[in-house]
């Protein structure tokens, strides 16, 4: 096999070699054509040399894998035997391959050489090409051009012939308008001169104006003949007549007018009836035909009125009827919730109608929204007012009618229903339609005689209000005193029960009548200005009805403080009485304590409803008054100043009354001190027995006291009145406590007792909060020292605490050693030196 492959490649190679000398290979230009690869035209060349190459390079192969290692050279090539280069060469195809290339070389080189000659003859042919095509275009662009001047030439002659075209119709058009204005015109003179035959003579005149289907060519023509005439005696009447021959033209068409006017008010008449009876049988057809005839009478505004005249909405048994559904019985007092409930159905039934005769009108009157403007005129003119007259019988201020029969506010409510739902009804019918009627306007225009005066209405109801509450509350009382009857009264116990209590309920139910009329003022009056004043007079009004009620609720309190103070002074005795009268006076000044705690609880209570009720009165300014007063300048600062300037008769009451509170509580403690304290209690005998360090019995007394009775002052009074009150109550006692203890004598251990009985009142005060107060309390405790010490150890007291020299040189003569420890002459030089 492997001599036979010998064989056959050494037969193909000598055949390559023949060939490539005698140039076999043939290129043609079709070759390279299409879609052209190279590597495609190189395999074709050497397809037939590489075969029997690859064949034998494969024999090659498996020999070499028979080297040993020893072949292998020292660069790792393999070690050909000697023999192998002798046998054939490495690559005995490359003589071949050579002379092909070259062959194919020099074949490539002569297609170039084809091809450029064939491309340089078609550059000539394509040249002499395009400057024939050139030449071509350049004739046909004269010839095109020439074209476009003679369609230009066309058209503007057509545009000439056209507009002269136009003209000639213009004129044969105005010449047909003339023709048929003369032909008109001869007509209307043929009619007129009918018209001006003889005065009030219409059985002449032609068929056109007898004849029922002809009615609406007769009524434009009896109308135009009317304006022209009417127009002719108005210039006859300007322009002074000086020729004869005018002033019987005048009287001429005079004659005509009156016949005229006489003929148009018979076929108006005659319209009005056949429309009316086709209403009747809700012919629309018919009432629309007329309709539109009778537009030409004053643009069918008679049609229009006799239209909506004869509606059954405003026949008076239906506007009576409103009255009942609205007001109730006859004789019985309205309700405004009722009249509400009674006038949004009348007014929904009123809408509902309207809607179903606007469907009527569009499909009749050739100008539906002049119908529905006068339709809606009459609603808002005719049956709206007539119920408001009767549902509105405007009060007089000066015999206004008495609460129970409803009063001002009464009215006041009725008024603000009637206006709201009215202006319901308004926007309603303007939802329906009714032309360019102002239908806010004329519903404004209704309710001009009630908002016109409406605050002073507003101010006095207010007043009426005020006044009713207040007898009222005043019956209240008086039927509670006469039940309850003197029972206590001689213990001085229910003295303020008698009184007249402020109440908060009564503030807000005043809060409540303001802010319903503030609500009415809005609703009248929106506009900020106008809003603005009336809302400052109607808050003005609760200024002065809470100033009043709570002065004179402060000023009851303080009455009861009077009287209690009134029975005190009236059990004041003297000391040489006897023992009975002594008892019974001591009794009675127990009465009068009594009705003193009483009374403090009574004031404190106001004043703590006081607190209250101004309270709610600032919460209610800040939250619906202050911001309808901003947009107005300088109103909000001038209601805070009456605000204040009216609250201020109150202050002076609280500040009054809270000046008897503390002579109240200050008289009983003078009272409980006076009753309890004994002489004992502060010089007790030196008899052995240990000194007791308990309060004094007069002390237990008053801390009591005055815990339970300001227990009062602690819940009702806040803020800085609760300061200033504790502040000076703390100071009175402080003072009362120094006057009450000048009375006595003390010892050693008599001043303990003392200085238990100040550490007792200095812990009570310290609830006060108040520091001068404190630091008072404390310098009598260490003032209360100048009992105890030593004689001789005084000296140096007084040095530590100089701050006590100016009280302690009264109470050390209150020692009982004063005298006989010669104190005066011992200390008359420390006193010295102080002064």
């Amino acid at each position: 096999m492997k001599e036979s492959r010998d064989g056959t490649r050494t037969a193909r190679a000598s055949t390559k070699s023949s060939s490539a000398d005698s140039y076999p290979l043939v290129l043609d230009i079709d070759d390279f054509k299409g879609d052209f690869s190279f590597d495609a035209l190189f395999g074709n060349l050497v397809n037939e040399l590489l075969p029997s190459y690859q064949e034998e390079d494969a024999d090659s192969a498996e020999s070499h894998s028979n080297i040993t290692a020893n072949d292998l050279l020292p660069n790792g090539s393999s070690r050909l035997p000697s023999d192998a280069g002798k046998s054939s060469p490495m690559f005995p195809e490359v003589d071949a391959l050579l002379s092909l290339f070259k062959n194919s070389c020099t074949q490539l080189i002569d297609l170039r050489k084809q091809i450029d000659g064939k491309l340089h003859n078609l550059k000539k042919e394509v040249s002499v090409q395009d400057s024939k095509h050139r030449k071509t275009l350049g004739e046909l662009e004269k010839g095109v051009d020439g074209l476009f001047n003679s369609f230009a030439r066309l058209d503007s002659r057509i545009s000439s012939v056209g507009q002269t075209a136009a003209k000639i119709g213009d004129h044969l058009q105005s010449a047909d308008a003339q023709r048929e204005t003369a032909s008109q015109t001869i007509e209307l003179i043929k009619y007129l001169m009918e018209f001006n035959s003889s005065p009030g003579d219409l059985m002449e005149l032609s068929p056109l104006f007898s004849d029922d289907s002809r009615v609406a060519e007769a009524a434009s023509i009896a109308q135009k003949l009317r304006s022209f005439a009417e127009e002719d005696i108005g210039r006859q009447v300007v322009t002074v007549p000086s020729v004869v021959g005018n002033a019987t033209a005048s009287r001429g068409l005079e004659v005509a007018v009156a016949n005229l006017q006489e003929y148009c008010n018979e076929l108006e008449n005659r319209l009005l009836s056949r429309f009316d009876a086709a209403s009747q049988k809700r012919d629309l057809s018919t009432m629309a035909e007329c309709a539109k005839i009778l537009s030409q009478f004053n643009r069918g505004t008679s049609a229009m009125q006799h239209y909506v005249g004869l509606r059954p909405m405003f026949d008076l048994e239906v506007v009576n009827e409103d009255a009942r559904l609205v007001l109730g019985d006859q004789g019985s007092q309205p309700s405004p919730s009722n009249v509400a409930r009674g006038l949004s159905s009348l007014y929904k039934e009123i809408t509902d109608m309207v809607r179903k005769e606007a469907a009527t009108i569009t499909a009749v009157f050739p100008s539906p929204n002049d119908v529905m403007s006068i339709l809606v005129q009459r609603v808002l003119e005719d049956r709206v007012p007539k119920l408001l007259e009767k549902l509105l019988d405007k009060p007089s201020l000066v015999n206004s009618p008495a609460m129970e029969e409803g009063g001002l506010i009464l009215y006041l409510r009725l008024l603000a229903v009637a206006y709201e739902k009215t202006q319901e009804l308004a926007r309603d019918l303007r939802g329906v339609g009714c032309g360019d009627l102002d239908v806010e306007g004329l519903t404004e225009s209704l309710f001009l005689p009630h908002i016109d005066i409406y605050i002073e209405y507003e101010q006095a109801s207010l007043r009426q209000l005020y006044k009713t509450k207040l007898e009222e509350l005043h019956a209240e009382c008086q039927q509670s005193s006469e039940s309850t009857g003197t029972i206590g009264r001689t213990k001085g116990a229910s003295i303020a029960s008698t009184h007249q209590q402020i109440s908060v309920t009564v503030v807000t139910e005043f809060v409540r009548w303001n802010e319903e009329a503030i609500s009415r003022c809005n609703l009248f009056a929106p506009q900020p200005a106008a809003l603005a004043a009336n809302v400052r007079a109607v808050f003005t009004c609760l200024l002065d009805q809470v100033s009043i009620y709570i002065t004179e609720g402060l000023e009851r309190a303080r009455d009861s403080l009077t009287e209690a103070a009134a029975l005190r002074e009236r059990f004041v005795i003297g000391t040489s009485v006897s023992r009975r009268v002594a008892a019974a006076a001591a009794s009675a000044a127990e009465a009068a304590a009594a009705a003193g705690e009483s009374s403090f609880r009574s004031f404190m209570v106001a004043v703590q409803r006081c607190g209250s009720s101004v309270a709610i009165v600032q919460q209610y300014f800040a939250n619906s008054i202050s911001r309808l007063l901003l947009p107005v300048e300088g109103a909000h600062a001038a209601s805070c100043e009456e605000m204040a300037t009216a609250m201020s008769s109150a202050e002076g009451a609280v500040h009054k009354g809270l000046q008897q509170c503390i002579e109240t509580v200050m008289a009983e403690v003078e009272r409980l001190l006076s009753a309890e304290q004994k002489a004992t209690d502060y010089r007790s005998p030196d008899d052995g027995i240990a000194p007791d360090h308990r309060p004094t019995n007069a002390c237990t007394r008053v801390v009591a006291y005055l815990s339970r009775v300001l227990e009062a002052a602690f819940t009702a009074l806040e803020g800085l009145n609760k300061q200033s009150f504790l502040t000076e109550l703390g100071n009175r006692l402080h003072k009362g406590l120094l006057n009450h203890w000048q009375k006595f004598t003390f010892n050693p251990s008599g001043g303990l007792r003392l200085k238990r009985d100040i550490t007792e009142y200095g812990e009570f005060v310290r609830s006060f909060n108040a520091p001068p107060v404190d630091e008072k309390f404390e310098l009598l405790g260490i003032m209360a020292n100048v009992f105890i010490v030593a004689p001789e150890s005084l000296s140096s007291l007084f040095e530590g605490t100089p701050s006590i020299r100016k009280d302690a040189q009264r109470f050390i003569q209150l020692r009982d050693d004063y005298k006989s420890a010669k104190l005066a002459s011992r200390l008359s030089s420390l006193w010295a030196g102080s002064n």
